[in-house]
């Protein structure tokens, strides 16, 4: 585990009341950058607000500490200039793992919690390839899109940021990449320790995935999706939105085309990233279309007639015009060969 607290400038007792003021029960973001405003210090708002004791703030940074954390308080010299911006900035983020990650550019991988294993493969290649470029690849930890980023950015650098509490696992079957970005990357939440996620949790993680971003990449998110309000937030936080594009007969991709139609950017792989970066472009693409193999024309029918979109496999044999014991033999090569994906009602897609 990385060691280190951020360099804090701040006056001792400034930081202390930052901390107070953070806590207190109906000061939320907005509020607590209007009272510096007003008042011209968190010490000042102190004398003048009903403010939680710095007794119950010390308990909590004494649990912080004892998993590995600390806080990190806006007007902290590690406090991302970026974040610090916004208008609704958070006030106090806990925070476990490499601080030095903050100095990074980032860019933010979003998507579906219920992905393909395309998409999740895809979102992988993005983040390696981001990775390799220099960023730091940040995203929420949930299930899906979500987890296939951070783990493929372990090795480069990635950041999660919790809707709940910085000791709330959720959700819990991604407790073991939780304590691999523990050890190997940062975790963010500005939540108070102990604080389970509810559902306002989640857009107000978001804006802080976004506004750590320089920009947002959207895999795979149906209409209503919450990684729909990460990219609004981008949208209106001056952050670029990228989205990965996907067939209009794919529920999956609703959310994603619908951002497409509104001017958000389309990508085909991590260099296109780049580009509207200004950065180097990678020699690799991320992303290949399957090539047809000459084994039979069987085969090649059959691979002809997949693509992205689910299709079911009574219409393969119908539109291909081979047998049934043909069509099963060309998708379990396909299958075999990893680039074969099974669906529900009997519909298959390729990878």
């Amino acid at each position: 585990m990385f060691d280190g607290p951020p360099s804090a400038e701040l006056d001792p007792a400034e930081r202390q009341a930052r901390l107070r003021l953070a806590r207190s029960r109906k000061i939320g973001p907005v509020t607590f950058h209007e009272a510096l405003q007003h008042f011209g210090s968190a010490w000042a708002a102190c004398r003048e607000l009903n403010v939680v004791a710095w007794a119950e703030v010390e308990r909590e940074q004494e649990k912080l500490a004892a998993i590995g954390g600390k806080f990190l308080v806006f007007g902290d010299s590690a406090y991302p200039a970026q974040l610090a911006a916004l208008p609704d900035a958070p006030a106090v983020l806990s925070a476990i793992g490499d601080f030095g990650l903050l100095a990074r550019p980032m860019q933010a991988i979003v998507g579906a919690r219920d992905a393909s294993v395309a998409g999740r493969r895809f979102a992988a290649e993005l983040a390696r390839a981001l990775g390799a470029a220099g960023f730091a690849v940040i995203s929420g930890l949930a299930r899906g899109i979500d987890a296939a980023a951070h783990e493929a950015a372990l090795e480069t650098g990635t950041v999660a940021v919790l809707a709940g509490g910085i000791d709330q696992i959720y959700p819990p079957q991604n407790e073991g990449l939780y304590r691999g970005i523990a050890e190997r990357g940062l975790l963010l939440a500005e939540a108070p320790f102990g604080t389970p996620p509810v559902a306002r949790s989640f857009p107000q993680r978001n804006r802080i995935v976004s506004g750590l971003a320089k920009g947002v990449v959207v895999v795979e998110a149906a209409a209503r999706s919450g990684s729909l309000i990460t990219a609004q937030r981008a949208a209106e936080q001056g952050r670029e939105v990228f989205v990965v594009p996907g067939s209009p007969m794919d529920p999956r991709y609703d959310g994603s085309n619908s951002l497409i139609r509104d001017g958000a950017i389309l990508i085909r792989s991590a260099n296109d990233i780049l580009s509207v970066m200004g950065l180097p472009q990678s020699p690799r693409q991320v992303f290949e279309k399957p090539r047809p193999k000459s084994r039979d024309t069987g085969y090649a029918k059959v691979l002809e007639a997949l693509g992205a979109t689910p299709t079911a496999v009574d219409e393969l044999v119908r539109r291909c015009q081979v047998s049934a014991a043909t069509v099963a033999e060309v998708l379990l090569a396909l299958e075999l060969e990893g680039r074969l994906e099974r669906h529900r009602g009997n519909r298959v897609s390729l990878m």
